[in-house]
Parts: C-alpha cells; sequence; structure tokens
C-alpha cells in the first residue's frame, strides 16, 4: 500500500431522494493508489455552520487570518468618561421624555445626535475634567 500524503481539501456532496436534496460536506484528501486517484474521508463537516466550513475551505487554501486586534490599529477615540456624563445628565433631567412621550427610534437618535454636539463643543473648546485648559484659546 502507498503512503498517504495527499493534501486536504473540503468537497460538498450532493444526493437526491425524491423531491429532497441533501448536501454534506466532507473533508476529504486526494491520493494515488497503484496509479489511481483515490479519496479518503477524513471528516464529516455537516454538524458545523457555513462560516466554519467557509473558514477550513479557505485556511486549506493557505489563505492567511489575522485577528481584529492586529488588523486594525485605533487612530483616535473620544474620551468615554465625558459621553458617560452627558448621558447622565440628560437622563436625570429628563431629556428624553420632553422629546417624545414614549420610547421610539427617533427619539434615540435626537438624544444621540444631542449628546454629540455636547461632547464636540467641549472638545473643541478644549475642555477637560476641571474646566477648559491653559492651551485652549480664549473667545
Amino acid at each position: 500500500m502507498a503512503s498517504r500524503t495527499g493534501a486536504a481539501h473540503v468537497v460538498t456532496t450532493t444526493r437526491k431522494y425524491k423531491d429532497q436534496v441533501s448536501r454534506t460536506p466532507l473533508l476529504r484528501r486526494s491520493y494515488r493508489e497503484d496509479g489511481k486517484v483515490k479519496n479518503e474521508t477524513l471528516g464529516n463537516l455537516s454538524h458545523l455552520p457555513d462560516s466554519v466550513i467557509d473558514l477550513i475551505r479557505r485556511s486549506l487554501q493557505d489563505e492567511t487570518f489575522v485577528p481584529v486586534g492586529d488588523a486594525f490599529e485605533i487612530a483616535s477615540s473620544r474620551a468615554h468618561g465625558l459621553v458617560r456624563a452627558v448621558s447622565v445628565a440628560m437622563r436625570r433631567l429628563g431629556f428624553a421624555s420632553r422629546l417624545a412621550a414614549k420610547p421610539c427610534a427617533e427619539r434615540e437618535r435626537v438624544l444621540a445626535m444631542v449628546a454629540s454636539r455636547i461632547v464636540s463643543h467641549r472638545l473643541a473648546k478644549g475642555h477637560r475634567r476641571h474646566g477648559p485648559s491653559k492651551n485652549a484659546p480664549s473667545n
């Protein structure tokens, strides 16, 4: 018997029975034995979600994957504390109920826009935790 050293790949087999079509993804390896191409099924992947099967297929084709944290670099971010403070102040003042009596998507968008305007204004003016910074331009 020849040594089996073929590359692994994912194959999807299709079977028809009456009006039903069943597809089964299989992990297989191809090899030659006595001059003939043969297949060895290494595993049945039908219990896995399609996204995982696609990842297995792509990785067997030598595609490289990197963690999201390594693929992207954060260029800038807003101060979370300031956003939280504005959100708490708006909730304590009952600002949302003054916009609309019932919660709805439009009310949430307006709240987000108002909070964004307050935060961007404070950041543009150079305000920090204890008031304006020494380097901020005076108006």
